[in-house]
């Protein structure tokens, strides 16, 4: 949290990356404009082809009329992209507005609104909040068992490659302080799916970070479809098997030089 903030309310920016969710959006702006009045909303659409941006744009004109200020905002890329690249344009444009808690969260209902003060009030005390549906308190709704085993699984083996300590790597419901964000490499960053979480949270640990987990409840969406797919897995697995056997490198390298 910012110096400037201390005694005041931080201002709060939560990302939502969109691809085809015009079933999903409006339902997920409401709810979370009702759980957190205070907080800023980025839609960061990849050229839905069902009009998920011209609608949040739709969406956006009123809630500015009836707030009197801008409280949706949209930004418009040509394609899809990818998830990781949404949240790091979403990042930049945080960091250029001067946000001091910049929040991930999907717009399929998914990641509850309801669950996000939770992590607000614990980001006061870290620099990563993951919404975490493997810790104790954590729970899924309408999963699969499959799912459930190749999320938990994921994780066991981000912990082995990495010693990440974090118990729900995969978790796309989070909250970063800005301070920590303007000390990443952002633009560095090439993860595009899943993936991404994980070198987001490894990177926050590399820098001194501190990431703590908060128990959500994780509800599978009702429209659309997943984005999960066997190349976003495979990426997952590619990069965090490099990025583990780089991590033993390192440490092989320093334990020699000590000796």
């Amino acid at each position: 949290m910012t110096a400037d903030n201390v005694g005041t309310q931080p201002r709060v920016l939560v990302i939502i990356p969109t691809y085809d969710e015009r079933e999903n959006l409006p339902g997920a702006l409401e709810r979370l404009r009702a759980n957190v009045p205070h907080a800023d909303l980025l839609v960061v659409d990849d050229g839905s082809p069902d009009g998920t941006g011209d609608l949040a744009e739709e969406i956006a004109a009123r809630e500015a009329v009836q707030s009197g200020r801008p409280v949706i905002h949209v930004m418009h890329r040509t394609g899809k992209l990818g998830l990781g690249t949404a949240y790091i344009a979403g990042f930049h444009w945080a960091l250029e507005h001067g946000y001091d808690v910049v929040v991930e969260m999907d717009a399929d209902g998914s990641h509850r609104a309801e669950d996000l003060p939770l992590l607000l009030a614990a980001v006061s005390g870290a620099d990563l909040v993951i919404g975490s549906r493997w810790v104790p308190g954590g729970s899924v709704v309408n999963w699969p068992l499959a799912r459930q085993a190749l999320s938990r699984g994921a994780s066991v083996y981000t912990r082995l490659a990495l010693g990440l300590p974090v118990r729900d790597s995969t978790a796309g419901f989070r909250a970063y302080s800005a301070d920590i964000l303007k000390q990443l490499p952002l633009d560095e960053v090439a993860s595009a799916g899943y993936c991404f979480q994980i070198d987001m949270a490894w990177r926050v640990q590399r820098a001194g970070g501190r990431t703590v987990e908060v128990p959500i409840t994780f509800v599978e969406r009702v429209h659309g479809q997943s984005k999960m797919s066997h190349s976003i897995v495979a990426e997952a697995l590619f990069n965090v098997t490099g990025w583990g056997i780089q991590e033993r490198a390192r440490q092989l390298r320093a334990l020699l030089r000590r000796g």
